[in-house]
């Protein structure tokens, strides 16, 4: 084929592929006062606006009073333009860590607007995309807008080196974190990596003691530690009664705590995750016997 038929074809393809890529993200899409909260795709460099971000309410988690004041008065701190910590959420699964985040952000952005202030931005950042963390950091460099850095369920195993790439960002990187970032994370374990994982680094290495301190060297670089521990039978049947107000369920208490607490047991566990999963059972059981 000749050369200047060549060139139209080649144009035309890539032109095309040009289409077919996603727009790189913009920084300004962080403007809109309406957007709280946004997905990173550090594959294609994309932010992924979520218009209704799927959380609990406040009012509906029970049992953590502490924890809820904590994460509460640092996320107001962050809101206000005062100095605050990144925050590790650790404990028991399915007791909310990840809620009381979003639940709190969402408390928060309430009393900014109510007040006339700008809100949070939430973007959470898959665990698969740690990797790319500079380049959002590249993009968060370019807004104004107060950002709060979400990594759900984190945890690293043997030969993964992505925790150094979140280790640089909380703390020691050339480039450091901006001032308008803070990162929150939630995990069921304590600092990020399994025991056995630590007590072999520690067993291989010249210098244990040095082995271990580069492991669980990252949860350090979090300014606020939260736990959240497994459910007493009382606290479970106050999450259960929360959600049953909530949803205004027409049965009585003591026939509610006996189901809710057969369901616990055929579970094996009680939690927030497991009454929310009763009251969702519970709830369309209900309202087929109105029918």
């Amino acid at each position: 084929m000749p050369a200047t038929a060549l060139l139209p074809l080649l144009t035309r393809i890539a032109e095309s592929l040009e289409r077919m890529a996603p727009p790189p993200a913009n920084p300004a899409m962080l403007d809109d006062p309406t957007q709280d909260s946004f997905i990173w795709q550090g594959g294609s460099g994309h932010l992924l606006p979520i218009p209704h971000m799927q959380a609990v309410p406040l009012k509906l988690l029970k049992g953590i009073d502490r924890q809820i004041r904590q994460v509460m008065g640092n996320t107001r701190f962050f809101a206000h333009g005062l100095a605050a910590n990144n925050v590790m959420l650790w404990g028991a699964r399915g007791m909310g860590k990840s809620s009381l985040v979003k639940a709190c952000l969402l408390a928060v952005n309430e009393e900014q607007r109510r007040n006339g202030q700008p809100p949070l931005a939430l973007i959470e950042i898959p665990r698969d995309d740690l990797a790319t963390l500079p380049q959002l950091l590249a993009l968060l460099r370019r807004t104004s807008r107060r950002v709060i850095l979400f990594c759900d369920d984190l945890s690293f195993e043997t030969q993964d080196a992505d925790y150094k790439s979140l280790k640089s960002v909380l703390d020691g990187g050339i480039a450091g974190r901006p001032d308008n970032v803070l990162v929150y994370a939630t995990s069921n374990r304590r600092h990020l990596m399994p025991q056995n994982m630590i007590e072999n680094e520690a067993g291989d290495a010249i210098n244990p003691g040095e082995a271990i301190e580069e492991k669980v060297s990252l949860s350090d670089r979090f300014g606020l530690w939260i736990g959240l521990y497994g459910a007493s039978q009382p606290h479970y049947l106050s999450i259960i009664d929360a959600y049953a107000e909530e949803r205004q369920l027409p049965i009585a208490r003591e026939e509610l705590h006996r189901r809710a607490l057969q369901w616990a047991m055929q579970r094996g566990s009680r939690s927030g995750r497991v009454a929310s999963q009763f009251i969702t059972a519970l709830s369309a059981e209900l309202a087929e016997e109105a029918r």
